[in-house]
């Protein structure tokens, strides 16, 4: 497949806007979908990390949806001819939280458009910027890498290496044990990644379709949400460390994660500099996502 690169670079610079008020109800669904049955979202409360994405949702009619149910290419996102789009990971910088009963905006904006020629064949990653404002300004900023590549008659397990991430000196690339500090182990089921679909509007049809997703795509079982799991990993870290205010956050997919097995969510403690390493690791102890997580300078309680 020719990919016309040079169209491509038109899409730079583009943005778009939405908003979103704040209210109870997603949130506290999202509690129950997670078992955090304890908790009671109110007005005023704070939103965890990455929870804001059962927000800022986009419906798009049923009738405009491509075949594997991703909104149209073309809008927002560039009319990239690749068939399948995977969220490769995120880079996140926290100014504060959000809180329940504000309105929100995010502008959201094209940053780069790189072609690039792997194993598996062409891909495409096209990294957008979010800055994410409440009443008070920006509260956080995200860098979003979509990577579009193409199909396979059967799933490859090469790490996507985005830009940003293409550096042996990173250290969330060099965790290599399955030790943690803190870990839970978390079944999931196509009903956990149901609930989950609909609350983040995602109507992906890997997360719930399993004849689709054998048949079509190639994966031997539905696909666990990246997103999903990063809210895991931020999540444990705050439950192991609640006192521990959360400057930044940065995840990285390695592999899917199926509904097939058990996967546990590992998180360690924050080393003498503020950074915490993070992980999922599958049934087999493979890892399959890796994270790092900074602490704000003034607060360092989640050190070792």
């Amino acid at each position: 497949m020719s990919i016309d690169t040079h169209s491509l670079q038109q899409w730079l610079g583009k943005t778009k806007l939405s908003s979103d008020l704040l209210t109870t109800a997603p949130a506290q669904a999202l509690a129950q979908t997670l078992d955090a049955v304890d908790v009671d979202f109110q007005a005023g409360s704070l939103l965890p990390h990455l929870w804001h994405w059962v927000y800022l949702l986009e419906p798009v009619a049923t009738a405009e949806l491509s075949a594997d149910g991703h909104p149209p290419k073309g809008d927002f996102l560039p009319p990239i001819e690749l068939p399948r789009r995977m969220w490769a990971g995120s880079r996140f910088e926290f100014n504060r939280q959000l809180i329940i009963g504000q309105e929100i905006q995010r502008k959201s904006t094209i940053k780069h458009i790189v072609h690039k020629q792997g194993r598996s064949g062409e891909l495409i990653i096209v990294t957008v910027v979010h800055e994410i404002s409440d009443p008070q300004g920006i509260a956080f900023t995200e860098e979003q890498d979509i990577v579009y590549r193409q199909g396979a008659s059967s799933v490859t397990s090469t790490p996507i290496t985005t830009p940003e991430q293409n550096s042996t000196t990173n250290p969330v690339s060099q965790i290599t044990t399955c030790e943690a500090d803190h870990f839970k182990t978390i079944t999931p089921d196509p009903v956990l990644l149901f609930r989950y679909s609909a609350l983040t509007f995602n109507s992906h049809r890997i997360h719930y379709d399993l004849d689709y997703t054998r048949q079509v795509e190639a994966y031997p079982g539905l696909v666990v949400h990246g997103p999903l799991l990063a809210s895991l990993l931020i999540g444990l870290f705050q439950e192991s460390f609640p006192d521990s205010p959360i400057a930044s956050f940065s995840f990285k997919a390695l592999r899917p994660v199926f509904h097939l097995h058990s996967f546990t969510v590992c998180t360690n403690k924050a080393d003498a500099k503020g950074v915490a390493r993070l992980w999922i690791q599958d049934h087999q102890g493979i890892e399959c996502m890796q994270a790092q997580l900074g602490l704000k300078s003034n607060d360092r309680s989640g050190e070792s």
